[in-house]
């Protein structure tokens, strides 16, 4: 009789799972996640001929920011409503939902459409990271769901290659099956999701669970209000101003969701969506703080790698893609190198400040590259960089989970997941004010040097002669000391790439200085992680699953 027949002839009956029950569920598990994963990079590199064929450009980034609200602001949600009612309804509902919104999404006719059509696919997503890890903890003791943990880190890896390539062919392609091609970055979900819900349905059975405890609706329209004005503030506030009258607005709103929130957090207690007794557990507060740091630094730091790729040495999203393989290969090394030390030894405090050092060193190394800097040593830092991830984000997730009790398993990996989007999403938008900021004098001092030099005055004289319109057209705003010549170049990277490559360079060499200086912001950042992470205490991992610490509770054990 397998674990699931038990579970279904007797409730009370053991919970433990054999090695292939668990490949079982977490075969489903990894499909889920692979479907958030896979969707964000496709998008990311298809957006802008997305935006173009929907005659949208300027609109594109409300695309990215309504997703990204509802994607957000749900996470903690299903994490309490799978607290409640069970993990497998809600991990269902999750892909369910993501499936229609990318069937929508490939429906789409303008990019207001698009932008809620991938807010439904948000509201899905929301739930795909936190539930699947949840889930983990549920049927896994810490100690050999670390090992486990690294496969899910995999997802990510194999995403972060696999998207690039297929938003690329997508993009280019005009049309396949007689539809165009960018439709296709949406509706290559749906086998995927069709498998993912047939493989979770079968494999995933957990026992029965309905708790009696009240739904903190009033705590989670706080959170709304709250978060929606401080991400899309994130989102859209380097184009409005940070000073502007929308962003002041935002700040106003969200500062007074966010106190309402805290209050009617206290009021619900135990009910309450993210309890505030959480935050007592030194740990779990902790922790919640590193998390937030390490989204800020990765989301923030990562965002620039395919730029620099792409603006700076001119390889195409598809090429960008293969070329970060190295930090892809970093986190699953990494991710490997703890879970399964962390399985020997049932100790994981080292490993968070192994990462964070290394999340460090990489980023400043980062710092030190130029545009003719040697690509294999690029990847050598991006791998540092990987390392350090591998060993922070399956640590972090696992010392949460462990810090609260299992009752509260939903909750507090989805607190994990939460807060660190949140730190992804304030770190992309601080991490683009300062590159954007610094760019332009960056380029102007790279401008101003390079007309001591006959060769780059040879090309601008040449280019204003006839020839390449691209050349001519920037030669003379060069020559003309035009404003505009430089906004062209700010307004639309690929200019970079269609100049004649001695104009082209004090271009790119602006652009490597001004990354230089965010992934310099963004070490700092990483030495602040390390403070905190040596300030961590480390509880002892609990010896069982989630389910079987909860049952032996319930049962007073």
């Amino acid at each position: 009789m397998t674990g699931t027949d038990r579970d279904r002839a007797d409730p009370a009956a053991s919970v433990a799972f054999t090695h292939r029950e668990i490949l079982s569920i977490l075969s489903g598990l990894m499909l889920g996640m692979f479907l958030a994963a896979l969707d964000q990079t496709v998008v990311a590199t298809a957006i802008r001929t997305i935006a173009d064929d929907l005659n949208g450009y300027a609109l594109q980034a409300w695309v990215t920011t309504a997703y990204l609200v509802t994607a957000t602001i749900t996470t903690p949600l299903y994490g309490k409503l799978s607290d409640i009612y069970g993990r497998r309804r809600l991990y269902l509902t999750a892909i369910s939902v993501f499936l229609l919104g990318s069937l929508l999404c490939s429906f789409a006719t303008s990019v207001y459409m698009l932008a809620a059509f991938r807010a439904i696919q948000g509201i899905g997503a929301g739930g795909l990271m936190s539930l699947a890890l949840a889930i983990l903890g549920d049927i896994l003791a810490p100690r050999e769901r670390a090992k486990y943990q690294a496969y899910f880190l995999a997802v990510f890896g194999v995403s972060s290659v696999l998207g690039p390539v297929l938003g690329g062919f997508f993009a280019g392609t005009g049309s396949l099956l007689g539809i165009t091609g960018w439709r296709w970055v949406f509706l290559v979900n749906v086998p995927v999701g069709v498998l993912a819900l047939a493989v979770v349905a079968r494999n995933l059975r957990l026992p029965a669970q309905r708790r009696a405890i009240r739904i903190d609706w009033w705590g989670a329209l706080a959170l709304v209000v709250a978060v929606v004005p401080l991400l899309v503030v994130a989102e859209q506030g380097r184009e409005w101003g940070w000073g502007s009258g929308p962003a002041v607005s935002c700040y106003l709103v969200g500062g007074v969701g966010v106190a309402v929130f805290v209050a009617v957090e206290i009021g619900m207690k135990d009910a309450a969506l993210i309890p505030m007794r959480f935050f007592r557990n030194r740990t779990f507060a902790l922790g919640v703080l590193i998390s937030l740091l390490v989204g800020t630094a990765m989301f923030g730091g990562i965002s620039l790698l395919p730029q620099y790729l792409q603006v700076v040495r001119g390889s195409s999203p598809t090429v960008a893609g293969l070329q970060m393989i190295p930090m892809v290969l970093g986190i699953m090394t990494g991710s490997v190198f703890s879970g399964q030390l962390i399985a020997h030894t049932g100790h994981y405090r080292i490993y968070p400040i192994i990462g964070s050092a290394m999340l460090t060193v990489g980023m400043f190394l980062l710092h030190t590259i130029a545009t003719d800097t040697a690509l294999p040593l690029v990847m050598a830092y991006m791998a540092i960089l990987g390392f350090g991830l591998g060993n922070l984000l399956q640590p972090i997730t696992l010392a949460l989970q462990n810090a609260l009790p299992p009752q509260d398993m939903g909750v507090s990996t989805a607190a994990a997941t939460f807060f660190r989007q949140i730190g992804g999403t304030l770190g992309v938008a601080v991490f683009l004010s300062i590159l954007f900021a610094r760019v332009t004098s960056a380029i102007a001092e790279r401008l101003a040097a390079a007309a001591a030099d006959p060769g780059f005055r040879s090309a601008l004289t040449a280019a204003t002669r006839g020839g390449d319109p691209v050349d001519a057209s920037f030669a003379r705003g060069v020559l003309e000391r035009d404003p505009g010549a430089l906004e062209s170049v700010l307004g639309d990277s690929s200019i970079v790439q269609r100049l004649n490559p001695v104009l082209a360079r004090p271009l790119a060499d602006g652009f490597a200085d001004a990354m230089d200086t965010v992934f310099l912001v963004t070490s700092v950042v990483g030495v602040v992680t390390v403070v905190l992470v040596l300030l961590w205490r480390e509880v002892p991992l609990r010896p069982d699953s989630g389910l079987a610490a909860a049952r032996a509770t319930d049962t007073g054990n």
